[in-house]
C-alpha cells in the first residue's frame, strides 16, 4: 500500500504533464483532441481508480504468491530473463482478460469505463476501473508459476506493464514502420478505441501486437475509415462512479424485469450488450446506429465554470498526493482514517463532475463533500496529521475552501437552473 503511493507521488506529475503537453502540442498544430471537461473527468477517473487501489479495496481469489509456492516446477533467480518471462505471462493474461471483458456481459463493467470517452488521448488512458473487487484471473499466470517466476518479480512487473499502455493513446503519432509488427502503438490502440464496425472488438493486446495476430483479433487502422470514438451505448455523463456501475445497473434492472427465468440467469455471461428481448422492448436504451452521425456529450459551460472546474481539479491533486504521501502516518492516527480520506476522495470526485453535468444534485453533493470535510477538520483538529504544515495554518486554508468551494457551486447550479428555465420557455 504504501509502496505503491510513493510510485504514484513519482508517475502523476509525469501522466499530467504529458496529458498538458499533448493539450497544447494539439492546440499549437491546430489539431485539439482534448476537451477541458472530458480531461478533467478523465483525470478524476484515474484519482478514484488509484485510490482504489491504494487502499487495497480487492480481494484475490487466488493470490500468485499462492500459485508460485505449490505449482513451481523449479526455482530461478531473478535475472533480466526471469523479468522478461513475467512481461511477457502478464501481456499473454493482459489479452484474455481484455478479450473476455470485451465479449462477456458481466465482465464489460469492468471496462466500460476504459471506452467511455469520446476522444481519444493520453488522459483517457488514465480511466481505469474501480469496479473490479474480485480478481478471479490470477489462474493465467500458471505458466509463470510453473517456471518458478517470484512473487516479487510480478509485483515490480505489473505495475510497469499497466504504466507502459499509456504513451499510445494519443491522434498525433502515426503509423511507426517495422515497430507495427512488433508492439502496440497508436494506430493499433485507436482502431480498438473506435466503435466502427471496421473496428469493433479489434486489437485487445495490450504490449505486444502478436497475440491479436495469434488469436485472430487483428485490424490494421484504414485510411478511408477515420475511427469514431467512444461505446455504442454512450454514457452521457462526466462522473466516473456513475459510469463504473451503470452497466452493471442496467443488467440488475434487467435481470429483474424480464420474464424469461433463463434470462434472468444467462444475460450475465451472454456478449456484451444482451438484453432480454421483452425488456429491450419494453425499457429501449438509447444506441449509436450511425457513427458518423450523432451528438457527443459535451454538456454547456462557460469559461468561467471551465475554470472553476480546472481549481477543484488541482485541490483534489493537491489532497490525493497527500494521502499518497502520508499513508502510513495516517493509518497509524487511527485504524479507520485511510478509509475515511479514501471516502472522501470519492465524494470529491461526485461532487465535481456532478457540476461538470449541470446537475441539479450537485448542490446536494457539493455540500455533503464540505460539511464532510469540515467534520474531519474539527473532529480531528488538522487534515489527517498534517498540522505542521504551513505553521498550523492548513486547517484555515481549507476551511477558507470548503465554505468558498459550497458558495460557487451553488451559485453555478443557480445560474444553470435558471438557463435551462429560459431555454424551456423560449423552446
Amino acid at each position: 500500500m504504501e509502496t505503491y503511493g510513493k510510485i504514484l507521488l513519482i508517475a502523476m506529475p509525469i501522466f499530467l504533464a504529458l496529458v498538458l503537453f499533448e493539450k497544447w502540442y494539439g492546440w499549437n498544430k491546430g489539431k485539439d483532441t482534448v476537451r477541458n471537461m472530458d480531461m478533467i473527468s478523465s483525470l478524476a477517473s484515474g484519482v478514484t481508480n488509484v485510490t482504489k487501489d491504494v487502499l487495497g479495496l480487492a480481494v484475490t481469489v487466488i493470490a500468485y504468491s499462492w500459485l508460485v509456492n505449490n505449482l513451481a516446477l523449479m526455482q530461478i533467480k531473478e535475472s533480466w530473463l526471469t523479468y522478461l518471462i513475467a512481461f511477457i505471462v502478464l501481456d499473454f493474461a493482459g489479452y484474455w482478460v481484455h478479450r473476455w471483458s470485451h465479449h462477456i456481459n458481466i465482465f464489460w463493467n469492468l471496462h466500460i469505463i476504459h471506452h467511455s470517452s469520446e476522444e481519444f488521448n493520453l488522459a483517457c488512458a488514465l480511466r481505469q476501473s474501480i469496479s473490479n473487487f474480485v480478481n478471479i484471473f490470477t489462474f493465467l499466470l500458471i505458466p509463470a508459476a510453473l517456471l518458478g517466476v517470484p512473487a516479487n518479480v510480478i509485483a515490480v512487473v505489473a505495475p510497469l506493464h499497466l504504466f507502459a499502455q499509456f504513451w499510445y493513446h494519443t491522434q498525433h503519432i502515426g503509423k511507426m514502420g517495422i515497430l507495427e509488427k512488433i508492439i502496440v502503438t497508436p494506430s493499433h490502440h485507436r482502431v480498438h478505441h473506435a466503435i466502427n464496425k471496421e473496428y469493433l472488438d479489434k486489437n485487445l493486446s495490450q504490449i505486444f501486437i502478436i497475440w491479436d495476430k495469434l488469436f485472430g483479433t487483428f485490424q490494421e487502422e484504414l485510411p478511408d475509415v477515420p475511427c469514431v470514438y467512444g461505446i455504442t451505448r454512450p454514457v452521457r455523463t462526466w462522473n466516473p462512479v456513475k459510469i463504473n456501475f451503470q452497466h452493471l445497473w442496467l443488467m440488475m434492472k434487467d435481470a429483474w424485469r424480464t420474464n424469461n427465468w433463463k434470462d434472468k440467469f444467462a444475460l450475465w455471461f451472454k456478449p456484451t450488450g444482451y438484453r432480454p428481448a421483452d425488456v429491450m422492448e419494453k425499457y429501449p436504451v438509447y444506441k449509436i446506429n450511425d457513427v458518423y452521425n450523432f451528438e457527443k456529450y459535451y454538456p454547456k459551460s462557460s469559461f468561467a465554470l471551465d475554470v472553476w472546474c480546472w481549481v477543484q481539479l488541482v485541490a483534489l491533486l493537491l489532497l490525493i498526493s497527500y494521502l499518497f504521501g502520508n499513508i502510513a502516518p495516517i493509518d497509524n492516527l487511527n485504524d479507520g482514517y485511510i478509509y475515511y480520506y479514501g471516502g472522501f476522495i470519492f465524494l470529491f470526485v461526485y461532487a465535481l463532475t456532478e457540476l461538470m453535468d449541470r446537475s441539479r444534485y450537485a448542490i446536494i453533493w457539493e455540500t455533503i463533500k464540505n460539511v464532510a470535510g469540515l467534520t474531519i477538520l474539527y473532529y480531528i483538529g488538522d487534515w489527517f496529521g498534517s498540522d505542521i504544515l504551513l505553521l498550523g495554518s492548513l486547517k484555515y486554508i481549507l476551511s477558507g475552501y470548503f465554505l468558498a468551494s459550497e458558495i460557487v457551486t451553488v451559485t453555478f447550479i443557480l445560474k444553470h437552473l435558471k438557463e435551462d428555465r429560459l431555454s424551456l420557455a423560449q423552446g
